[in-house]
């Protein structure tokens, strides 16, 4: 099954490291059979984006608990890279055998068995710098937004509407490298 694991640009930078990584409680988006209820049309293509847009505001979520970590006073200086590419959203397609179905969740959401290999991820996909500011204050109100804030929700948008790029596998090193 092809799964969308939300991840920060640490997280990415564990997975090459370790080649593996164990997500936030295993926690993945899928194309469901509860998700495909809930849509009367679209095809696999577009439940698939629909999946993977969920990873991606998952991730929002992944880099606010970042940001909140970060200015803890017990925080050691540098522990984050410098400037803000921790305000980057990033999903990792990744191709797995073992789930469970997790409709109490949402509809698209799954858990993994197992923690991640490198081997089975098919891409990361990555927000581009010109998303940093708007991830930054959408980073800041996600949870507002889920609670139905209307300003909240239009904050959100803004970092919803950058698409995330295609990275190939084996380009995950260089890439963050170049970070």
């Amino acid at each position: 099954m092809r799964v969308y694991v939300p991840a920060t640009i640490a997280m990415l930078q564990r997975l090459v490291a370790e080649e593996e990584l164990n997500p936030v409680s295993r926690t993945a988006f899928a194309v469901t059979p509860a998700l495909r209820e809930s849509y009367a049309t679209g095809d696999d293509d577009e439940l698939a984006e629909v999946a993977m847009t969920e990873a991606a505001r998952a991730s929002l979520r992944l880099i606010a608990t970042e940001a909140g970590e970060r200015e803890r006073p017990e925080a050691a200086e540098g522990e984050h890279p410098a400037g803000s590419v921790m305000y980057r959203r990033a999903v990792i397609a990744a191709d797995v055998d073992e789930v469970a179905l997790r409709p109490d969740l949402d509809d698209a959401v799954v858990r993994l068995a197992a923690p991640l290999p490198l081997s089975a991820v098919a891409s990361v996909h990555v927000d581009l710098s010109a998303a940093e500011a708007a991830v930054e204050r959408a980073a800041e109100v996600v949870d507002a937004a889920d609670l139905g804030d209307a300003d909240a929700e239009f904050v959100l948008g803004d970092a919803e509407d950058h698409d995330l790029a295609w990275y190939a596998t084996q380009e995950l090193p260089f890439l963050l490298d170049l970070l």
